[in-house]
Formats: structure tokens, sequence, C-alpha cells
């Protein structure tokens, strides 16, 4: 009788890079609690309101009337225009729809970036925690990327700005910054972006960065944007994000803007990608940035409500170490005498029936820290407080 070979392990037939990718700490705790019944789930970056009818409306109009083919690589003529409309109201300098590129999601949009400006053994500074995506990004593309900690002091998350450049060796091909930050909350100051912004320019390096929280902030208006303080010819890569704003996280739809004379090269990476991202999702998303600034409000209102929620009974509670975020909708706190996050946080999902993600996931300076999502119900996150209380104190 004729024997058939067993099939290849798999790790040989992969690449050695996409097969040693880890694990996103965040999804591994997702995908052991999520079929938990009544478990409260405050692990990812995404509230429980829906799309607003409008932007659904919208979508659906333009299903109906047949935007349900290719277009643009680099986005509809009209959204393009919009969000440069939007950036220059919203930075006080002129943004041309020249430089901004539609693109399938916020991810992808890092990820289009690093495609770009990354080679293999190249090297990708950024402050951490982080989002951990961002480093597996860089990891993708062979690239390296080098953690430069925040630390938390006197009361608030600060970034050594010398510590930042020092990490940038002859390797160094560009510096991420994510700013308002996930998981902590932390922005960057103008003053701040001025120096990063010079110093790049003076090593010839590229900035990207990922300001996709830049409106989530809870001392009025907006955060500092790197397009405030560069030019359109530097070498900045700014990304963003349809979900967080106007709660369409599950539209995968997002943005960058890029310098305009490397606009083919951007159509090309989006061409051999994703061929440019839904159309009818496209149009309502012109809604979403001409006509969503009402929802808009009401969301960073209820983001405000629920930090202060957290906050307040956090605060209570002796072993627990946190700073209110700046902006975001995250709290990113320690807990005294639990120095290993991913355990606590499979153990808290046992006890109190809360999902929140490790610190680990987060890269350097995130040990020791649980990230907790406020952009939910006031009635969700009383009853979450309720249940950690017991397990935290």
């Amino acid at each position: 009788m004729d024997l058939v070979a067993p099939p290849p392990a798999l790790e040989p037939t992969l690449r050695r890079t996409a097969a040693r990718l880890p694990e996103s700490g965040i999804v591994e705790v997702v995908n052991y609690g999520r079929e938990k019944p009544g478990l409260i789930p405050l692990w990812v970056g995404e509230g429980d309101l829906p799309t607003p009818a409008f932007l659904c409306d919208a979508a659906a109009q333009a299903l109906r009337e047949g935007f349900t083919f290719y277009t643009h690589q680099r986005g509809i003529p009209a959204l393009r225009q919009a969000l440069a409309d939007y950036h220059t109201r919203l930075s006080g300098r002129l943004v041309v729809a020249e430089r901004t590129y539609v693109t399938a999601s916020g991810m992808q949009a890092i990820m289009l970036a690093l495609q770009a400006l990354a080679d293999p053994g190249d090297e990708v500074v950024m402050p951490t925690p982080i989002w951990p995506n961002i480093m597996a990004a860089s990891q993708i593309m062979n690239a390296r990327p080098i953690e430069v900690p925040m630390a938390l002091a006197d009361g608030a998350w600060r970034l050594d700005l010398d510590k930042l450049f020092d990490a940038c060796g002859p390797r160094c091909r560009a510096i991420v910054v994510n700013t308002p930050n996930n998981p902590t909350g932390w922005i960057m100051s103008i003053d701040e972006m001025r120096m990063v912004h010079d110093f790049a320019r003076r090593r010839g390096l590229w900035l990207i960065a990922d300001e996709v929280y830049g409106r989530l902030v809870y001392d009025g208006g907006h955060a500092p944007s790197f397009l405030e303080v560069c030019e359109p010819e530097d070498r900045l890569i700014v990304v963003n994000s349809f979900s967080k704003n106007w709660a369409m996280t599950g539209w995968r739809l997002g943005w960058l803007i890029a310098p305009a004379e490397f606009g083919q090269a951007f159509e090309n990476l989006i061409q051999y990608n994703t061929s440019g991202a839904p159309t009818f999702q496209q149009h309502a998303a012109v809604l979403a940035i001409t006509q969503g600034e009402a929802f808009l409000a009401e969301n960073i209102a209820r983001c405000r409500t629920g930090r202060d929620v957290v906050c307040r009974a956090m605060t209570r509670l002796p072993r627990v170490t946190l700073v209110p975020p700046a902006g975001a909708f995250y709290v990113f706190f320690s807990v005294d005498g639990e120095p290993d996050s991913r355990a606590l946080a499979f153990r808290l999902m046992e006890q109190a029936n809360v999902g929140l993600a490790p610190g680990t996931a987060f890269g350097a300076g995130g040990e020791g820290f649980m990230r907790l999502c406020f952009a939910t119900s006031t009635e969700r996150l009383s009853e979450a407080m309720d249940r950690l209380a017991p397990a935290l104190s």
C-alpha cells in the first residue's frame, strides 16, 4: 500500500518573518474571553455606539446609485478635497488635495507608510507604550522597531527627547510618534513637535505621525498636529482614521497625508495592496468630514463623562496608580503588587468578568499596566468598576 507523505510543518513553508510574527497581546485576551457570558468588554479601541444613521443612509444611497465599481486608487476627488479642507481648518496651514490618500483603514495607512519607507535592516524609532500594530508593521517589513520608553513621573507621562534622538542611529529611517497616545493619553506639545521636526530635518529622517485620536481631547479644541510645524515638502506622513471620531471601526476606512511629489508611489502601493477603498463608503465618508461635527462633539462629551467615571472609581483603590488621560479614550493604570499584566488580564476575566488589555501588548514601559477603554455608556462603566473594585483592592 502506498503511503501518503505527511504535510510539511507550517512554519518552514511561510516567509520566516510572517511565521514568527507575535500574536497581538490584545487579540489574545479578546479571543480567550469573547464568548464569556455577561463579560463587559473594555479591551479594544472602540465604543459601544453604532455608526450614526446619516452615514449609514449615505452609504446605502451610494449603493443604490451604483457606486460599486473600481474607482480612483488615491480616493474619490470629493473625499480627498474634503480631507484637505478639514486639515487646513484644523491646522491653520494649507493642505491641498494632492497630498491626501484614502486607505482601507488607518492600519493600512500605517502599513503603506512603512512599505514606502522601510527596507530590511532599517530602524524605526518610536516612543512606547504604543499601539502594538505599529511595531508589528515595522517587523513585517523586516525593519527593526527601536523603542524609547516614556516615563510616568510627577503625575504625567513624559518623553525624554534626548533619549529619543540618541536612539536614532545610522540605520534609522523614520521616527513614529503616536499623539494623542494609545494607550496612555499623552499628548506631544507643539514645542516638542518643533524640536522633533528640526532634528528629523537635520538628519534627513522621515516622521510618521499617528494622529488618529487628534480630535479626542478633553481640554477643548484639538491636539497639536505635525502639520502645524512641517512644510508641505518635509518628510512627513500623517496617518488617520474614520474609526474613532465617527464610530466607524467596522468600516475599515482611513487616510494619510504625504508630500505630493510621492503621489504616484503611494498610488502604486494602494493599487497593489487593495486597489482602493470601497467607493460607496467613501461617499458616506465625505459626509462624516463635512457634516459630522455634531456627532463628534457628542462623542467627545460622552468619552469625557466615561473618563471621569473610571478615574473617580479607580483613584479610590489604594493599589491603583493612574494619570487622567488628556486625549484618546483609555485609562492606562498600574496595580501595586501585580507585575504581570498579561496574567492579571486573564485573572480579571475570571474574577470580575471584565475584559481589559494587558500593558505588555504595548511594548517597553507597558509591563505592569492595564488599558481600559472608557468610550462606552456610564451604566456599563459603573458596573465594570463595581466588578473590578474587589479584584483590585
